[in-house]
């Protein structure tokens, strides 16, 4: 059901889901949602705030559920038991800021409310008429004689996330007479310097995201760049739980994972691109760390390439809480077409990154992801798989 700015409908559902959607690609800033929990107007604390770095409310009833990629386009996703909401809440706003750049050069922005239980689309709403603002409120759900209803709204903040925070009882700056805490710093893994502890870098709760980028160092002509072009570069996990599963996450076989349920580590999407804003995307479930007893990160060629050679691949692990990990690919000068990239290892609790970089060059007729496997010690059965 497509909506006009300023109409509402009823939402005859007891949880809903709702997606704040764009396209993507280069240029285009990377934007982010959040929902805000509002009693008489105004956030009763901080805690009324939901976002990728505060994922769950207090009560349960909201929650920040991630991002996926695939096809140009991104897509953030909250969760909302209706049923669940304290009653002093009157209102929840949907909201998304803008990194990098202003609403209107963000294509395609959409709200989207469907049925949790089954998918059935119940308000959709397409914003197109964004120009100078860096936040934007899409749509709110707010109670009406007993029942709940959503209405589009479509207006935005050209101050940003600080605005549009402030404007309904956000705390921003720190007091006067406090001075602010150390802000943990982002952390690069070199060959030096190749571990760190999540942990110490707050990340000890809620998603992790692991991002693959990369480009093509050289301009080549012909042949070789048409296939430069058509690269395809396919992020991948190895996985094994502490209750002894072995697996793997990847777009082969349509291996995707999942996020809530083991093995706890979900692959978003298939992205050629390669850029900042998509890439190949992992996530991981912090809330879950007991489970696991070690990951490892890594990336195969599926297309387009013989090896990794003239490519230029950034790793980055940003943790909901946390400062962000990120490390550079050394330049490969062997027949390689699978890498391992990051080894996550659960040490007291703890997850330790480990940074790999490491190229392999497959035996004739063994595929990448056993060759990777006889590295680590997997030992692992494999069936050929396709996309």
């Amino acid at each position: 059901m497509t909506m006009a700015k300023g109409a509402n409908v009823e939402l005859h559902a007891p949880a809903v889901r709702v997606e704040l959607g764009r396209r993507s690609g280069p240029g285009v800033p990377d934007v982010d949602a959040s929902a805000l929990l509002l009693a008489s107007g105004k956030v009763r604390s901080d805690a009324d705030f939901v976002f990728y770095n505060q994922p769950t409310h207090p009560s349960g009833a909201v929650r920040y559920e991630g991002r996926t990629t695939g096809d140009g386009t991104a897509t953030d996703t909250l969760h909302l038991d209706l049923a669940r909401v304290e009653p002093a809440i009157e209102k929840v706003i949907l909201a998304a800021s803008a990194d990098g750049g202003t609403f209107g050069r963000v294509p395609g922005l959409y709200v989207r409310v469907v049925d949790a239980a089954d998918g059935t689309e119940l308000a959709r709403y397409d914003s197109a008429d964004a120009t100078v603002e860096t936040a934007f409120v899409l749509g709110e759900l707010y109670r009406r004689q007993g029942a709940w209803k959503f209405r589009a709204v479509g207006q935005g903040y050209d101050t940003g996330l600080e605005g549009l925070a402030t404007d309904y009882g956000i705390t921003v700056d720190e007091p006067q007479h406090a001075p602010p805490p150390a802000p943990l710093t982002k952390v690069t893994l070199t060959k030096s310097a190749p571990t760190v502890s999540l942990a110490k870098q707050g990340g000890t709760s809620g998603a992790l995201r692991v991002n693959l980028n990369w480009e093509v160092r050289k301009q080549l002509g012909g042949r070789a760049g048409r296939r430069a072009r058509g690269l395809d570069l396919d992020l991948c996990a190895l996985y094994e739980l502490t209750d002894g599963t072995k697996g793997v996450v990847q777009a082969l076989g349509h291996a995707f994972g999942s996020l809530h349920q083991a093995p706890y580590i979900h692959l978003d999407g298939d992205d050629r691109s390669g850029g900042l804003a998509t890439g190949e995307n992992l996530t991981v479930n912090l809330d879950r760390t007991d489970a696991f007893r070690r990951i490892l990160v890594f990336v195969t060629i599926y297309e387009g390439a013989r090896s990794f050679a003239d490519l230029h691949a950034t790793v980055t692990l940003r943790p909901a809480h946390g400062a962000p990990i990120d490390f550079s690919l050394d330049e490969c000068t062997v027949p390689s077409n699978v890498c391992a990239l990051a080894l996550l290892t659960n040490e007291g609790g703890d997850l330790t990154v480990r940074r790999e970089a490491r190229y392999l060059v497959p035996d004739r007729g063994v595929s990448p992801q056993r060759t990777v496997d006889r590295a680590y010690g997997w030992n692992m059965n494999w069936t050929r798989g396709r996309k």
